[in-house]
């Protein structure tokens, strides 16, 4: 899939936020986007994914050269879209290994899971994430610690397989060892399915454990620089010298 965004503008909490963005993503693409608070980048990922409270207002978000738009969230999630929310909710009464069954059924039409391969495929991804394996009967979410909410977010992804990832801020609030745990999951996933990713942060921390391409700079709702691994360095050193407060 090749995710192209084309001189997008956006409202969100009655104000204008995104202001003329352009972006593409291919499969096998590792792009990460950083920048101030308040640039955007939030708004840019709830955007993609068609959240209600993002009101696009001009632009275009096209999936393989379909535009998408004013396509439902459901419909997005069956092109290979996936969004690893910022700030995973809690959901009462949800189990987990029901969601991700009916989750990953929607996705593949229906086809029937293998249920033993199926929980053995969510312990196993749980393992590797080191989260207890007691955490899967549960709801979702519900009286996870922050951490938790992180990688059962990146547990979602592994299991749904996407074509096109979103992930805001997978390493925020974690400790040193969850972001190197989180950062090789991120990275298996990636060389499983060979999807595309787009990786909110503000740290360069959890890339030191990873290999992004394409480096982004966000400000005022647009992208205003843009490079290499190098531009991490300079990030570093002299901040995201974008003008905006950092």
């Amino acid at each position: 899939m090749i995710l192209e965004i084309k001189d997008l503008h956006a409202d969100a909490e009655q104000r204008n936020v995104l202001k003329g963005l352009n972006l593409k993503i291919k499969e096998g693409e590792l792009h990460v986007l950083m920048g101030p608070n308040g640039s955007g980048k939030t708004t840019l990922a709830k955007a993609i994914m068609g959240h209600p409270h993002v009101r696009i207002t001009g632009g275009q978000i096209l999936a393989d050269g379909t535009l998408i738009n004013d396509m439902p969230v459901n419909e997005r999630a069956r092109l290979g879209l996936f969004l690893q929310f910022q700030n995973p909710i809690e959901i009462e009464g949800l189990g987990i290994v029901s969601f991700l069954n009916t989750a990953r059924g929607s996705i593949t039409a229906g086809k029937p899971a293998n249920y033993r391969e199926f929980m053995g495929e969510i312990k196993d991804n749980a393992q590797k994430l080191k989260l207890r394996e007691d955490l899967i009967g549960r709801s979702l979410n519900y009286g996870f610690s922050g951490g938790e909410k992180k990688k059962m977010e990146i547990l979602q992804m592994s299991m749904l397989k996407p074509k096109i990832a979103i992930l805001d801020e997978p390493d925020s609030g974690l400790d040193i060892d969850a972001v190197r745990i989180v950062a090789q999951n991120i990275n298996e996933a990636r060389k499983k399915t060979n999807a595309g990713m787009l990786l909110i942060t503000h740290y360069s921390r959890i890339l030191s454990y990873m290999n992004p391409q394409f480096i982004h700079v966000m400000a005022d709702g647009k992208i205003a620089r843009e490079g290499g691994k190098e531009l991490l360095a300079e990030i570093e050193k002299g901040g995201y010298g974008t003008g905006e407060d950092e």
